[in-house]
């Protein structure tokens, strides 16, 4: 692995690993019985460390009736891609249903 790559890799780890931080560090700061443990980190990067559920798996990665093609993420800090937004995207008109 070449020298660029490693620092890409390392700086791509600190910055999730602050992110993931920063997002424990929000839910620890709130009184026990207020902690949900899935928000937004200063407004902007969604963080979620709930239990996946069925339902919000298919809600994030194959729901064609959400015209974001970026969704937050099921369990963690970031997006993940609607995948029928991406198939609409892409060129088919119409996604197939789950």
């Amino acid at each position: 692995m070449d020298s660029r790559r490693r620092r890409r890799k390392r700086v791509a780890l600190t910055i999730t690993a602050t992110l993931v931080g920063a997002a424990v560090a929000t839910e620890l700061r709130k009184p026990p019985a207020e902690r949900t443990w899935h928000g937004r980190i200063l407004g902007v990067v969604p963080y979620d460390f709930r239990p996946p559920t069925f339902e919000r798996v298919m809600a994030r990665w194959w729901n064609p009736d959400d015209p974001r093609l970026f969704t937050p993420r099921v369990f963690g800090v970031g997006w993940d891609v609607n995948l029928a937004r991406l198939a609409t995207a892409v060129g088919s008109s119409t996604p197939p249903r789950a």
